[in-house]
């Protein structure tokens, strides 16, 4: 952790142990947030082997953190992952399509939280067309 990432102040009056922080993950240069932008942090339960939402858009960045189980993650331009228990994952937003957010286990609940910055009083999720993804089809990684 560096410098600029320390998140504990000495206290010389403590009578218990500092807490302990420890960085999970960092965004370098994100993108910028939309005007008007509000934050929301959702819960999000995808029960076994759910396919999640279809393809979809946000206003803005979202950043999240797989709490148990594993999600098939997958956005525009980059191969599908797994992101499992305790780890992160961030999308731009804007114009960047969200294909997937998949329970990638068959047997078990994928529990996950994520942070939005979005534009107030806009939907949190947008559909994207089938007519749009025929469109930016050359914009999809590979596919496994």
């Amino acid at each position: 952790m560096t410098a600029e990432h320390t998140h504990h102040l000495h206290n010389p009056n403590a009578t218990t142990p500092p807490p302990k922080i420890e960085l999970v993950s960092s965004v370098p240069s994100p993108p910028p947030l939309p005007d008007g932008a509000e934050a929301m942090t959702i819960l999000v339960t995808l029960p076994p082997g759910s396919e999640g939402n279809p393809p979809h858009r946000h206003t803005g960045p979202a950043y999240g953190y797989v709490i148990r189980g594993e999600m098939l993650f997958e956005l525009e331009g980059e191969p599908e992952r797994v992101v499992r228990a305790g780890e992160t994952f961030w999308e731009p937003g804007g114009d960047v399509i969200h294909y997937q957010d998949a329970n990638h286990l068959p047997d078990a609940e994928t529990e996950f939280v994520v942070t939005m910055f979005g534009v107030a009083g806009q939907p949190m999720l947008i559909p994207v067309s089938e007519e749009e993804l025929e469109a930016r089809r050359d914009r999809r990684a590979p596919r496994p």
